[in-house]
């Protein structure tokens, strides 16, 4: 099975030189438990740190052009295949903010959104019929629920009281104490604050994901939001804001069959769980410390749920672990499973393929591939491994 891999370059203190292809086995095989080999770049790029394929459309196969954010460079930028393992660029780079570090593209290839985690843009780019982006459109500024400017600060504080002791009684005695104390009246002040007075914090975008319905949300890791969308006419229109526990980080978030969307969060090392009500707004219903292990300092990074959506994986940088989680009720609980060495050094991102897990090492500069008991879900020990200049991403190629 192939895949293609982002990576970190020179200018990002990496050691690739583009785009590479990663092989599972052979390169038609159906899953990827073989053996992994790095079989070189397909293109050349700078940190092209974030790889999505183009979904396809009726000129254009699924992954015929591939969209890379160019972090270093604040740039996104096309490639269109040109073989069996090459591509080459298409159109010009289009500017779309510092430390561009997620570009998602919409499911029928009408447009694209990408997520700047230097400066918090949330940036629209059109899609011509070849694929090439254009127009990019930043989108509404997010503002700290927890500023000065919030208009309902205090609202949200007693929300969050409320979520922390729901998430207290869904965690149970042996993870309660994981929990913030948001709902404590004598709680230190949180980070961000000076003797209890609010101080500027710096807006984050991480990731953008197509919801049913043409719903897009997004996260800002900085200021600890989860905000809908829908296209319009003049870009992206904000249609509401869920603000999660303050200092958090919501980093990747993935949608359930449910109607559930889960959202792993890079500094507390959390799952929340986000749903909508009756009335379609979004509400948090729940969530859980990703597991007993986690140690101080440590950061969530990607998120992914299992073929049948039962279990979700969380990979933990630091400690270098992965999170099982397994959903619960009709997908508003989740409950920590197992929490297991994840095989690497900095695992950037993960990917579920059936049975096995690939995991990208960016720091140890490899990429191994792990086994999964379809039963309990946990992840088993690494069955291979190849080197891989500094993996940030993983796409299997269709």
């Amino acid at each position: 099975m192939k895949f293609w891999l982002g990576g970190y370059t020179a200018d990002m203190d990496g050691r690739a030189s583009g785009i590479g292809m990663l092989l599972a086995g052979a390169a038609d095989d159906a899953s990827a438990g073989g053996a992994l080999a790095f079989a070189g770049e397909v293109a050349t790029a700078d940190s092209p740190s974030w790889v999505t394929p183009h979904p396809g459309s009726p000129t254009l196969d699924r992954g015929d052009v591939v969209y890379a954010a160019l972090e270093a460079r604040q740039q996104v930028q096309a490639f269109r295949r040109t073989g069996e393992s090459a591509f080459t660029p298409l159109g010009t780079p289009v500017d779309a903010g510092e430390a561009v570090c997620h570009v998602a593209v919409e499911p029928e290839g009408r447009f694209l959104v990408a997520s700047c985690w230097g400066d918090g843009r949330v940036v629209r780019m059109d899609l011509d019929a070849a694929g090439r982006p254009s127009s990019p459109v930043v989108a509404a500024s997010a503002v700290d629920p927890y500023g000065p400017d919030a208009a309902e600060s205090r609202a949200g504080d007693l929300d969050l009281a409320a979520a922390a002791r729901a998430l207290r009684e869904a965690a149970g005695a042996e993870y309660a104490h994981l929990v913030p104390d948001h709902d404590r009246d004598d709680a230190e002040p949180a980070a961000g604050t000076e003797d209890g007075a609010p101080v500027s914090r710096p807006s984050r975008a991480h990731q953008a994901a197509f919801l049913p319905g043409g719903l897009i949300a997004t996260t800002d890791l900085g200021l600890d939001l989860v905000r809908f969308w829908r296209d319009g006419a003049r870009g992206l229109r904000l249609v509401q804001e869920v603000a999660l526990p303050k200092g958090s980080g919501p980093r990747h978030m993935v949608w359930h069959p449910s109607g559930h969307l889960y959202v792993v969060t890079e500094l507390s090392c959390e799952l929340f769980v986000v749903a909508p009500a009756a009335d379609g707004t979004w509400h948090l219903v729940g969530g859980t410390p990703l597991g007993a292990g986690t140690l101080p300092g440590d950061s969530a990074a990607e998120l992914a749920a299992s073929r049948d959506g039962e279990f979700l994986y969380a990979g933990v940088r630091g400690s270098n672990t992965m999170a099982t989680l397994r959903v619960r009720g009709a997908g508003e609980a989740v409950a920590p499973v197992a929490l297991v060495d994840a095989g690497v050094d900095w695992p950037r991102h993960h990917l579920v393929v059936r049975d096995t897990l690939l995991v990208a090492g960016q720091r140890s500069d490899e990429v191994a591939s792990l086994t999964l008991d379809l039963r309990t879900g946990v992840p088993g020990r690494v069955r291979h491994r190849t080197a891989a200049p500094s993996p940030t991403c993983i796409v299997p190629v269709r």
